[in-house]
């Protein structure tokens, strides 16, 4: 039997999708913001913990084996989709020299 995603695991998903479609839309439309609103830039640190610190990892996996409804936004899961907005942020908000 597969393993199914717990109400917290679903509820965390749901939050770090809605944080990295905010991010994704930030970069894209308003990238000063990433260095200057507090909002943002908690968000951000959130996003990055949540891929640093395993996480991201565990919710992956989960969703590898089908431990979550499929009707669910999940696109942070993407592995490349995380990955790739985080560098391309830091990048954005690293000095150039």
């Amino acid at each position: 039997m597969t393993e199914k995603a717990d109400k917290r695991t679903i509820d965390r998903v749901c939050r770090m999708e809605l944080y990295f479609d905010i991010l994704t839309l930030t970069l894209k439309e308003a990238p000063d913001m990433l260095k200057r609103d507090k909002y943002i830039m908690k968000i951000l640190k959130a996003l990055t913990d949540y891929y640093d610190k395993g996480a991201w990892r565990k919710d992956y996996e989960l969703d590898e084996r089908g431990g979550f409804p499929k009707e669910l936004k999940r696109g942070v899961l993407s592995e490349d989709g995380i990955y790739n907005l985080l560098t391309e942020i830091k990048a954005e908000i690293t000095p150039h020299l």
